[in-house]
């Protein structure tokens, strides 16, 4: 289990990183992009993937990393419950998605 406080100090540990405001949500960019996202008092957050890299982690076990059931998903949005992942499993993902995102011209 990964309390916010950890998930927040993880996400901006990469170079770069900002954290704005998203809607009612709170969102976590490198150069502009977000990369991923989260909502004030709940456990799921939301990161961004490639197809394959989303496939790969949801393969882990998909109640606990799973694609947005939408448009969105198919577009490698992911869904992370961070009450039963392992924070170094949360840091990969983290690294995946900022660098997705951030080596995106």
């Amino acid at each position: 289990m990964v309390n916010i406080d950890t998930f927040k100090q993880l996400a901006l540990s990469f170079p770069g990183v900002e954290a704005q405001p998203h809607f009612e949500k709170t969102s976590y960019r490198v150069k502009k992009k977000i990369f991923a996202t989260h909502a004030p008092d709940s456990h799921i957050v939301c990161v961004k993937l490639s197809e394959i890299d989303q496939s790969v982690f949801c393969a882990f076990d998909k109640t606990i990393i799973y694609p947005v059931d939408n448009k969105w998903g198919k577009q490698g949005w992911t869904l992370v419950d961070l009450k039963k992942i392992r924070k170094e499993m949360l840091k990969d993902l983290l690294a995946t998605a900022y660098n997705c995102v951030g080596s995106k011209k």
